[in-house]
């Protein structure tokens, strides 16, 4: 199995304003503790052993929590945007001299109750550079912008959306090293982007996930989250 992830932790939080303006989303009290802790213990119990934490907007907030991750069962290192914010792919970029060849990416509101063993399975059978996790969504947590077919993306888009699109994307990535080729350093980039020219090329694979994903983002899916995790 792939142990290895990248944490997507260094936005913004537009979402969550004014709280995010002092708070990093991932510090947000969720059922009395931290949203990251919920995270950090989700991804070790998932088979996760080391984090690499993208940063940008008040990370060091985040590393002063989290520390070297020994608490959580996870080791954690940590990758900086600089002055900056390189999106999502540019932070990626930056990170990657702390990462293997093969690795789990995730975005830094997510949480995902589903069995990454099964993703990381299917990802080592088949041979492409990349996976996608999407979800049957048809319009009901956000705009669909993902056509699936037979374990493809065959389109992804997040601005130019077809009706044929049915699935959105669920949060959950592996990815080779490979594909973030053509970024140059420190070069803004989006991960949408790197997903859009891959699943243009044919070399996105597809994972259907069943479960409906959590995301601790807006203030309404963290309320949706709170719920959750009660039960």
């Amino acid at each position: 199995m792939i142990t290895s992830l990248a944490l997507l932790s260094g936005g913004l939080a537009t979402r969550l304003r004014p709280v995010s303006q002092t708070i990093p989303k991932a510090l947000l009290d969720i059922n009395g503790r931290p949203f990251i802790e919920h995270q950090l213990a989700l991804l070790q119990k998932q088979g996760i052993k080391e984090a690499i934490i993208c940063l940008g907007h008040l990370g060091d907030q985040i590393e002063d929590f989290v520390g070297n991750g020994g608490r959580f069962g996870i080791e954690v290192k940590y990758s900086y945007d600089g002055e900056k914010l390189l999106g999502t792919a540019g932070a990626i970029k930056k990170a990657l001299p702390l990462l293997p060849e093969t690795f789990f990416v995730m975005y830094g509101d997510s949480y995902l109750p589903i069995d990454f063993k099964a993703v990381s399975d299917f990802f080592e059978d088949n041979d492409q550079p990349a996976l996608m996790t999407v979800i049957k969504n048809n319009d009901q947590w956000d705009k669909s912008n993902v056509i699936f077919e037979a374990s493809r993306i065959i389109r992804y888009d997040k601005k130019n959306l077809v009706p044929e699109m049915r699935f959105i994307d669920y949060g959950l990535g592996l990815m080779n090293k490979e594909c973030f080729a053509g970024i140059r350093e420190n070069e803004i980039f989006d991960l949408a982007d790197i997903y859009k020219d891959l699943a243009a090329r044919g070399e996105l694979l597809g994972y259907e996930v069943k479960e409906r994903f959590y995301e601790g983002g807006s203030f309404q899916g963290i309320d949706e989250l709170k719920k959750y995790l009660i039960n």
